[in-house]
């Protein structure tokens, strides 16, 4: 039988939770009930199964401590650290087929958290009264599924037994699929490769996906607008890749400059963390990214701007710019635990950065190279320069090909520590 987790403040809300339990009860699921309340639940609350004094040691805290400190905002902390590694453990374990919670804002960022954790294509809902805004800081790069309370979470009526039953029931199903389903999920045993692409990348990533197809890969096509960028280190932090092509780092351009689509200072880490073999390449590492031209920050009012269509503005990166982004590629993938190596395309790095092209600026990307082959030399990094442009089918398939034989490799070998 799929088990539900159930993950909810049985302090405030046992009641709401105890009729959520029978309701996946009755779809066919087995329940587990995690308390990551912090005052103690009334009498008439259900029994947990994993009560909140356990859930605060499995984060190292002391339920009574965190209930006579008055610290609010550190128990729910605690809390949310204490759940999210109850939730990994009943994972690791088999005990998890799915999660589900219903919560507002407190109970939502604690739920949220230990969702947040688990692989992705792992069932997670969540019915919060925070569904109806900006759901960023809950999902983040997961699978999350979100159902807006539409009333509060207090009390069985009229809206919320409509609501909350078609969250069970979505939870349920999702369960039994996953258990029935698990090798379907993961990819039904074809070794699985992320790439990232721009509209400005795409003829490279359509060259690499055709290259990588006929070698017998999945191919996980992550569009660079900082959530791909997000989403890719998460599968990778997961263990859910094979092979890595990041033809398109676009995104450490935003982060550096202050541009809309930043995945993040820890973009291009956690493959290297986990010691899965990538290929990169410094695509479209030419351009940060805004809004409607009138949303550019003043400061860049003299800079080289181009209107690629009504919603995003592209302003090219200076020599200084690119010599820092080539340094972050070498730094980074100098760090990783696995093979990494890098390919950059001598002609321009993507397709308005090219022989007559609004972004052509040789000298920006020479600067990006040299201070690529500084960083690496000596690292074990291997460069590969190639006098083609970026969207060359050539420069692709040489990247697709570099990755086979890295993926190759490194299951004859495993891991190797520099």
């Amino acid at each position: 039988m799929a088990t539900v987790v159930l993950v909810g403040t049985l302090d405030t809300k046992g009641a709401e939770y105890a009729w959520l339990r029978e309701r996946l009860r009755e779809y066919g699921s087995d329940v587990l009930l995690v308390d990551t309340g912090i005052l103690p639940p009334p009498a008439q609350a259900p029994t947990a199964d994993v009560p909140a004094a356990a859930v605060a040691r499995a984060a190292g805290h002391d339920l009574a401590k965190l209930r006579s400190s008055g610290d609010r905002g550190a128990a729910v902390a605690a809390m949310a650290d204490g759940v999210t590694e109850v939730v990994l453990d009943l994972h690791r374990e088999g005990r998890l087929h799915a999660v589900l919670a219903a919560a507002g804002s407190g109970g939502s960022s604690i739920a949220a958290q230990a969702m947040r954790a688990l692989p992705i294509g792992v069932p997670k809902v969540l019915v919060s009264t925070m569904a109806g805004g900006d759901v960023s800081p809950y999902v983040g790069s997961s699978d999350i599924t979100l159902m807006y309370s539409v009333v509060d979470i207090s009390g069985i009526n009229s809206v919320s037994r409509q609501v909350l039953g078609n969250a069970a029931a979505a939870a349920a199903g999702m369960a039994r699929r996953f258990e029935r389903n698990h090798d379907e999920l993961a990819g039904q045993g074809r070794k699985v490769v992320a790439a990232t692409m721009f509209g400005v990348t795409t003829p490279a990533i359509d060259a690499a996906r055709a290259r990588l197809d006929e070698l017998g890969y999945e191919v996980l096509v992550f569009h660079a607008t900082g959530a791909g960028g997000r989403a890719v280190e998460k599968l990778a932090s997961d263990g859910l890749l094979d092979g890595v092509l990041d033809l398109t780092t676009t995104e450490l351009a935003d982060d550096l400059v202050g541009g809309v689509l930043s995945a993040g200072p820890e973009r291009l880490t956690a493959a290297g963390r986990a010691g899965i073999p990538q290929v990169v390449a410094p695509g479209a590492l030419d351009m940060v990214n805004f809004g409607p031209e009138s949303t550019v920050p003043a400061r860049f009012a003299d800079r080289e701007l181009l209107v690629h269509n009504p919603t995003v503005t592209l302003m090219r990166t200076t020599a200084q710019e690119m010599a820092t982004l080539g340094a972050s590629l070498g730094h980074k993938l100098a760090a990783a635990r696995g093979p990494a190596e890098l390919f950059w395309p001598l002609r321009g790095v993507s397709a308005v950065d090219i022989d007559g092209g609004p972004f052509e600026d040789p000298a920006a990307d020479a600067a990006g190279l040299s201070a690529l082959r500084t960083t690496v030399r000596g690292s074990g990094v291997r460069l590969h320069e190639m006098d083609v442009h970026i969207n060359d089918a050539s420069f692709a398939v040489a990247m697709a090909d570099r990755l086979d034989e890295l993926i190759g490799s490194r299951e004859l070998t495993g891991i190797k520590e520099r």
